[in-house]
């Protein structure tokens, strides 16, 4: 409880720390019930796939507008290095650094297979990381972020788990700057570049799933990029909240004039791709049976593809990405990108993830604090990416 405490004063501190801006739709912007009920009335009027796909086209584009990223960036060379391999039991881990744009750095830990599947065909999943506030305890280097990644893998993945802006040592841009959706979004479209240069790596089978945080940049990049085949955004999707942080809701994505789209349409535009909704009770996914994933369902049903949307609702949990809450992503990712389950199985067919042998921040940085040193700044790497697109 005292983390979850934390993780929510991160979340409200967020919000309040920058002034709500007239074209901003940030934090707790409906209550609940206001939030449900416009909802239900946009679900009324999805009755056919052209209606749908002429709303989301408006809230796909209002999302690009809304990041400036109407154009993307010129895609330049990644220019990935690698250090620190680690050999563990049925998987590798290795730090990882590369350039999204020329200058700025994303970091994170590249997790493979070892033994049998071993550079055969795998899935490929780029893991974004939450809002969590002890240095200790966050981001890639979480016990709860170690344990999915490495059992991902051993499932038969490659996976990147990649550094959120301002966490770690990704220090060039704060999480509280006024861009960092756009840079954080671009950075996971990147991930998915980094992954595709793996020979192993199969691009029919590319998934992205994160929790709190990283589940707003599960849908915001599944929204944009049409490589992910696969989305299960984790305690995040909720009808009344709109994200807390300026790299989740710092930019007008949301706000069209008097239109606003809230995260439940974003995260549909994933239709009628595979995606898994994961929520729990004490949070704000916590009406996600009764409003978010209904909605969800009916967007599916115009493709005719209910079958493809889920969702894993966890009624006495809170915000997190809990054991319960990555069992059902192991069975929904098993069954969506033919990976297999029975590599983290016991005997009696249960999941077990004592496999997993947790490592230090230290074995799991790239960086020298001397290399730190010598980066780019928040406003150099705007123009950067700024002057990429001006080259389209």
């Amino acid at each position: 409880m005292k983390k979850l405490t934390s993780l929510l004063l991160v979340l409200v501190t967020c919000t309040v720390a920058v002034a709500q801006s007239s074209d901003l739709c940030q934090g707790k912007y409906y209550s609940e019930e206001e939030g449900a009920n416009k909802l239900m009335a946009l679900q009324k009027r999805m009755t056919s796939l052209k209606n749908w796909q002429t709303h989301a086209d408006s809230v796909r584009s209002r999302l690009k507008k809304g990041m400036e990223m109407e154009t993307f960036p010129t895609k330049t060379p990644l220019n990935a290095r690698f250090r620190n391999k680690k050999i563990m039991n049925g998987y590798t881990v290795e730090s990882v650094v590369f350039e999204s744009v020329p200058g700025f750095f994303v970091a994170g830990n590249l997790y493979k297979p070892s033994g049998p599947t071993a550079n055969k065909s795998l899935a490929g999943i780029v893991c974004p990381h939450g809002h969590w506030d002890q240095p200790e305890d966050y981001g890639i280097y979480r016990n709860d972020m170690q344990l999915r990644c490495a059992s991902f893998a051993k499932m038969g993945a490659v996976v990147f788990s990649i550094e959120m802006i301002g966490y770690g040592e990704s220090l060039q841009v704060s999480h509280t700057y006024n861009k960092g959706v756009m840079l954080q979004t671009w950075n996971c479209m990147r991930a998915i570049d980094f992954l595709m240069t793996l020979p192993e790596t199969d691009p029919e089978r590319i998934a992205v799933t994160g929790a709190s945080g990283g589940g707003t940049q599960t849908f915001m990049t599944t929204a944009l990029d049409p490589r992910v085949k696969v989305s299960v955004p984790v305690v995040m999707v909720s009808s009344h909240f709109f994200g807390g942080c300026n790299c989740e809701s710092g930019m007008p994505v949301h706000k069209e004039g008097n239109k606003i789209f809230s995260n439940v349409e974003i995260a549909c535009l994933a239709a009628p791709r595979p995606m898994l909704l994961v929520s729990d009770g004490k949070d704000w996914t916590k009406n996600t049976e009764k409003v978010e994933f209904p909605f969800a369902k009916s967007i599916y049903k115009v493709y005719g593809k209910e079958q493809l949307i889920e969702n894993a609702h966890f009624e006495s949990e809170g915000h997190d990405y809990g054991k319960n809450k990555r069992l059902a992503v192991y069975n929904f990712l098993a069954k969506n990108l033919a990976m297999k389950i029975a590599a983290i199985t016991d005997k009696e067919g249960k999941v077990n993830e004592d496999f997993v042998s947790f490592l230090d921040r230290k074995d799991l940085t790239y960086f020298t604090p001397e290399e730190q040193t010598t980066f780019i700044k928040e406003d150099e790497v705007y123009k950067v990416f700024k002057n990429l697109q001006a080259k389209k």
